[in-house]
């Protein structure tokens, strides 16, 4: 008689608590991405401008980002909650503000907020003069 072997990875998680975690805005000049993870670094939801339905411009606006934050923080709530949170603001898009502003709004406590916008030194090298 064969003996059955339980599979570890197939597993489906289910609902779990997740006490802290951190908040990363993505904000572009064309999208808004909201990922929420936990402190290790492994992603519980995410939510962007445009699967949120916004096409075209209407993705990089500052309504299509509140609403991507809302969305990840709405699928974060459903799955056990978090009370305390950190949010890490990245790029330069119009929605950084009120994508912080909306999860505020939902009631996690936040820790802190760090922006970690790459800005040059220096700048890329400039092109050669020109000679005619």
């Amino acid at each position: 008689m064969p003996r059955l072997i339980k599979k570890i990875g197939s597993l489906r998680r289910g609902k779990r608590g997740i006490p802290k975690g951190v908040i990363h805005i993505q904000a572009s000049f064309n999208n808004t991405i909201v990922t929420v993870t936990d402190v290790r670094g492994q992603v519980v939801s995410w939510s962007s401008a445009g699967a949120r339905g916004s096409k075209g411009t209407k993705k990089s606006t500052p309504f299509a980002a509140q609403t991507a934050a809302e969305n990840a923080i709405r699928m974060l709530i459903d799955q056990g909650g978090m009370e305390q949170a950190e949010i890490v603001i990245k790029g330069p898009g119009p929605g950084r503000d009120t994508a912080s502003r909306a999860i505020r709004k939902s009631g996690v406590v936040l820790s802190f907020v760090r922006d970690i916008t790459p800005m040059p030194h220096n700048g890329c090298r400039p092109p050669k003069k020109r000679r005619i």
